[in-house]
């Protein structure tokens, strides 16, 4: 995993977002309807296994669900933390690896989510089998999961590319964010440039290396969540900023995962 990587980036991680609060509002409805259409409307207490700093789970927790949120980065679950705390917010933040989320946490809840890509990180199918067996385990008897993921069957590849992120305006300044992409076969590297510029001749640059990810495909994953026992498996392109894939661990009674 990358713990490195976002206990780096996690001073910088707002300004990847144009409006990080925003955002957490924005993506907080999505998922909220997304729970109340195909896991219903008695959804109460949700684990986010990769909160980062609370993007989802802060969001969540101001819509009135009960959240526990965890993350491998205890940089960026010490930001999470300081931030629900800004917004009044009561929520159980502890650092975990998804390896091992049930030792972390030992209890069931209704809904497990895991957002941002955080599942390709992981860097093989058995990997990633062994986290969704977590995920399985700590759900409830008629629990699910939802995880979002960028499709990489559609995303094109080289050796390297360079993404631009966003620039924010500061009072003293600018801080300008962009990405180099390093591929090799199914797997890139990422590393993140930050750049202060404040108006002087030298500005102050952070590197941020070691964002490791695989370039899993939503097929794959959807086969690895019906093997640990998820049914009813099925992924929304269009609702989400990231494809959503969903699975049930039981049918619930509700008839729209299926298809």
């Amino acid at each position: 995993m990358t713990e490195a990587y976002y206990n780096a980036l996690a001073p910088y991680y707002k300004f990847i977002y144009l409006d990080w609060e925003a955002s957490v509002k924005r993506q907080a409805s999505t998922l909220d309807g997304v729970i109340r259409e195909f896991f219903g409307h008695n959804v109460r207490h949700v684990l986010d296994a990769a909160c980062g700093i609370g993007t989802q789970s802060i969001g969540l927790a101001q819509l009135g669900y009960t959240v526990t949120a965890s993350d491998i980065s205890s940089v960026e679950v010490e930001q999470a933390r300081a931030e629900a705390s800004q917004w009044g917010l009561s929520i159980d933040f502890r650092v975990a690896d998804m390896r091992q989320l049930w030792q972390a946490h030992q209890k069931q809840f209704d809904v497990v989510i895991a957002c941002d890509n955080a599942i390709p990180h992981l860097l093989s199918d058995q990997e990633i089998r062994q986290v969704f067996e977590q995920f399985y385990q700590c759900t409830t008897p008629k629990g699910g999961c939802i995880i979002s993921v960028r499709d990489y069957a559609n995303m094109e590849r080289g050796e390297q590319k360079l993404y631009p992120r966003l620039k924010h305006d500061l009072e003293d300044g600018r801080i300008v964010i962009f990405d180099l992409w390093e591929f090799d076969e199914d797997f890139y590297d990422i590393t993140t440039y930050i750049v202060e510029d404040k108006a002087q001749p030298i500005a102050r640059t952070q590197v941020v290396r070691g964002g490791r990810y695989y370039c899993v495909s939503i097929a794959t994953l959807e086969t690895l969540l019906a093997q640990v026992g998820f049914t009813r498996v099925k992924t929304l392109m269009d609702r989400f900023f990231q494809p959503l894939i969903l699975g049930m661990k039981e049918h619930s009674g509700t008839a729209q995962l299926a298809g």
